[in-house]
């Protein structure tokens, strides 16, 4: 059994909404609704009744709603305990990564801090953008890199959390490159032949920033979604084999492009969104101290950016 089932089902017992509460845990409805029938087999008990609407929670259902609220109250407790008590001497680095970045970014990242910096050990810890702050809000890593936009910010509280700037990043529209080296699909498409649309998934947060490229687009871009996930690596697989375009961060497609692969889908400058790579880590307090590995860390990277 995983904790998240555990969330999830606390969730839907508050909220008696499927949809509701698959938005509020940062899911798809299918993958929550998969997640919810994961549980009631490992307890092999129905929890919630199927037959009727608004959803209700079973007898039994009510029964472990109370359990599952001390069970993870019995959880978190233990893992902030021993959290609390580890050696922060440690010379791991525990690093909560988005999957792109984590393909992308943090490989050479961590070379030049071996090269430049000293040589640490590190955990790297891939999950979506979500998810990834949540590891850093509740103590679950050193350090949180991700992706933010102004208009889709990445909302910690400055007074608890430093952040550094470690970069820029252009989210673009790319296809596979055709006999003429050119993208085999191109930009705004038209309305009697929409171009098929490889698309992010609504709650990931590059899919978030495709939407605003989308709405902000004059004239209208029009395309035909025919695919849809939540890894831009699964994104950029699809439109290599030639099944549509897909926006994709330009650090993630430069060996395509560089191999005539793949292609722009419009001209630069056009339908195309820049966001910043960010750093964050909890600020040091005498009640969480951090490990002494990160302030270093930290120390350098501040010291390295003031150089510049």
């Amino acid at each position: 059994m995983e904790t998240k089932w555990l969330e999830d089902f606390i969730s839907l017992v508050e909220t008696k909404n499927f949809s509701r509460s698959a938005q509020l845990r940062h899911v798809t409805q299918p993958a929550f609704s998969r997640r919810i029938r994961s549980l009631e087999n490992w307890l092999g008990t129905d929890l919630i009744d199927r037959t009727t609407f608004p959803t209700r929670v079973t007898p039994a259902g009510m029964i472990f709603y109370e359990q599952a609220l001390e069970m993870l109250g019995q959880i978190n407790g233990v893992r902030e305990m021993l959290r609390n008590n580890r050696v922060t001497a440690t010379k791991t680095i525990d690093l909560a990564v988005p999957h792109t970045l984590s393909l992308t970014f943090v490989p050479k990242w961590l070379a030049a801090l071996e090269r430049d910096f000293a040589s640490i050990n590190s955990r790297l810890i891939a999950l979506n953008v979500h998810d990834a702050v949540l590891q850093l809000v509740e103590g679950g890593c050193d350090l949180l890199l991700c992706y933010h936009h102004p208009r889709q910010p990445v909302q910690l509280d400055p007074s608890r959390y430093d952040m550094l700037l470690m970069g820029r990043e252009a989210l673009c529209a790319y296809a596979r490159c055709g006999a003429d080296s050119q993208a085999e699909y191109r930009l705004p498409g038209r309305r009697d032949a929409p171009l098929p649309f490889l698309s992010y998934t609504t709650n990931a947060y590059l899919g978030r920033m495709v939407d605003l490229i989308l709405a902000d687009a004059k004239p209208g871009l029009h395309v035909d979604k025919r695919y849809e996930t939540d890894m831009a690596e699964g994104l950029k697989m699809m439109a290599l084999d030639g099944h549509g375009i897909a926006f994709l961060p330009e650090s993630a497609v430069t060996r395509e492009v560089a191999q005539g692969q793949l292609a722009r889908a419009s001209e630069p400058g056009q339908w195309e969104i820049e966001m910043e790579i960010r750093l964050y880590r909890e600020r040091p307090s005498d009640a969480r101290p951090g490990k002494q590995i990160v302030a270093e860390l930290w120390e350098y990277l501040v010291a390295q950016q003031s150089a510049t």
